[in-house]
């Protein structure tokens, strides 16, 4: 049974999201305070985290970019910050989904879902290794695993995905629209701009200089393109 970490510390919205939780079948636990939410987190026992932004001792941003130094599962946020600046950072620091207070139990259950089945995919073995390599940059289909010039570099599960796309499809131009579709799906949070940050995320840590990138193009007003140079 997949156990799920909920950091909330609203008490009726935690113990709404736990029970629809466990009658789909996963082992909850919640957690009030964002200091010892971030501690359980980074047991590893867990398969998904559900937090809030706002949280005593710790916010939810920093809870997101300590998980995201040492583990990769779905992050969740579900929170009453509905700015739009609030919803870029959340994703910036590494949250795979963002859901605004009031907010559908159901739904997260099935965004939970969609992550889950999709990390599982990501980490399923690989029949056959195979590595992309374009100047410097190599892409370890089998393993995940990025380096440049030999130096390995730490991506998300989306950044990774989105990496791979591109450089799957060298030279070919894609809509932001088609990179969110195939990248996060239907069922995600997010729109174009949701592209644009995990770009610039991807730029800052393969390219030599992120304001002239060489490997992801930007083709203002249609899209980006990999450039195998």
């Amino acid at each position: 049974m997949k156990r799920i970490l909920i950091i909330e510390d609203d008490l009726d919205i935690a113990e709404l999201e736990r029970d629809y939780l466990q009658l789909n079948g996963y082992k909850t636990e919640i957690v009030q305070d964002g200091l010892i939410g971030l501690k359980k987190a980074a047991s590893g026992q867990y398969a998904a985290v559900v937090v809030d932004l706002m949280l005593p001792n710790k916010d939810g941003f920093e809870i997101i970019r300590e998980i995201r130094k040492n583990q990769e599962i779905p992050v969740i946020v579900v929170s009453a910050k509905n700015e739009d600046i609030d919803k870029i950072r959340g994703l910036d620091v590494g949250a795979d989904d963002y859901l605004t207070k009031p907010f559908s139990p159901a739904e997260l259950v099935a965004r939970i879902k969609a992550h889950l089945k999709r990390y599982q995919r990501l980490k399923g073995p690989a029949t056959a290794q195979e590595v992309i390599q374009y100047k410097g940059l190599e892409i370890n289909t089998a393993s995940h695993k990025v380096s440049v010039n030999g130096d390995e570099i730490l991506l998300t599960t989306k950044e990774y995905d989105l990496l791979f796309f591109l450089a799957s499809n060298p030279n070919i131009v894609f809509s932001k629209e088609h990179i969110f579709n195939t990248i996060w799906g239907n069922e995600s949070f997010g729109d174009a701009a949701t592209v644009a940050v995990h770009i610039q995320k991807i730029r800052r840590k393969i390219e030599k200089d992120p304001a002239n990138p060489e490997f992801i193009e930007t083709l203002w007003g249609t899209g980006y393109r990999f450039n195998p140079l």
